[in-house]
């Protein structure tokens, strides 16, 4: 038998991207609030955490149904980089960026498709060109990076700064697209 799927999150890219993969789905917003990570915590756990915490709260009132919750985060080393509080905290998070390889992680957690929940990361190195000072004021003064972990958008207008990346792209937009389908596949209603 198969069960729906509910995407546990709002984000349009998640959105877009399952679309693309031509997975049916519903999105029921989670309303778990996203605290802070624990000390020490590395990005993978954190990451996670998150997309369970997300997953779960939705999963609770579906019983009947696939519920995907996801979570990206971009870390610098072990530091994590959420989404900026403000313009001045996204020109702090382009600056310990520019020039540099970080990492896009992604937790993904899947309740409904077995007793226990799906629960996985992954991870793309990303390397940002060196960036002025100019350009980094030009791109906050677009608002793009206002709502995205490490505050750009590697879809948007700061696919310029974008060196290379090695692994998934999707996973840098938001979801790691191949797994993902890949745990899915015939498991929810075509």
């Amino acid at each position: 038998m198969y069960k729906a799927l509910i995407l546990a999150s709002t984000s349009p890219r998640r959105k877009e991207l399952l679309t693309l993969a031509g997975i049916p789905f519903t999105v029921v917003p989670s309303p778990a609030e996203e605290p802070e990570p624990y000390f020490g915590e590395l990005p993978a756990a954190y990451a996670a955490r998150m997309a369970r915490l997300k997953a779960s709260a939705v999963a609770d009132g579906h019983p009947g149904a696939v519920v995907l919750g996801a979570d990206s985060v971009v870390a610098v080393g072990e530091a994590i980089l959420g989404k900026p509080r403000d313009a001045a905290d996204a020109r702090r998070m382009l600056g310990l960026l520019s020039g540099r390889v970080h990492q896009v992680v992604t937790g993904c957690a899947v309740f409904g498709l077995a007793a226990e929940p799906e629960i996985f990361s992954v991870s793309t190195d990303v390397h940002v060109v060196a960036l002025s000072d100019a350009a980094i004021d030009a791109y906050v003064a677009t608002g793009e990076p206002m709502d995205k972990a490490g505050a750009y958008a590697i879809q948007g207008k700061a696919a310029a700064f974008i060196k290379e990346i090695h692994g998934s792209y999707t996973n840098v937009v938001g979801l790691p697209l191949a797994e993902v389908a890949a745990l899915l596949r015939l498991r929810v209603a075509a």
